[in-house]
């Protein structure tokens, strides 16, 4: 039996091979599918639940379920600290052009609460990082 040629980074061999190395891709295909699908809700009940309930509401269908769910799992520490209500109504009254991704959630929970104003500003530098050098 002749030796295969190794191509750089895989080492595949006609045969039995060409399976156990396909194998995991298509795993990692499928997982990936069902991700970017939807896959099953995160969680139907709790603050997620309830979120993703209301966003689906309140930006008249303009946010698919999946993008609801996911959004709000993104703003979860918000849904814990109250401030659901209002990242809710920055993401309804975003232009439907904006969508309901990512971004969207992420500028809204940025821009509620005490987190508005880009939090407290940076500590002063110790005393060992200043140059007394002359």
């Amino acid at each position: 039996m002749p030796r295969s040629r190794l191509v750089p980074g895989f080492a595949l061999r006609l045969g039995a091979g060409v399976l156990v190395t396909a194998t995991p891709l298509v795993a990692c295909e499928a997982f990936l599918t069902n991700v970017d699908a939807g896959g099953p809700p995160s969680s139907p009940d709790g603050p997620e639940g309830t979120c993703a309930k209301a966003c689906e509401s309140r930006t008249d269908r303009r946010c698919e379920a999946r993008q609801c769910s996911r959004g709000c799992n993104l703003v979860l520490d918000r849904l814990l600290e109250h401030e659901g209500e209002h990242v809710l109504a920055c993401v309804a009254s975003r232009s439907p052009a904006l969508g309901c991704g990512d971004r969207t959630w992420a500028g809204c929970a940025a821009r509620i609460g005490p987190h508005a104003d880009g939090g407290p500003p940076p500590p002063a530098p110790a005393a060992t990082d200043l140059d007394d050098s002359p």
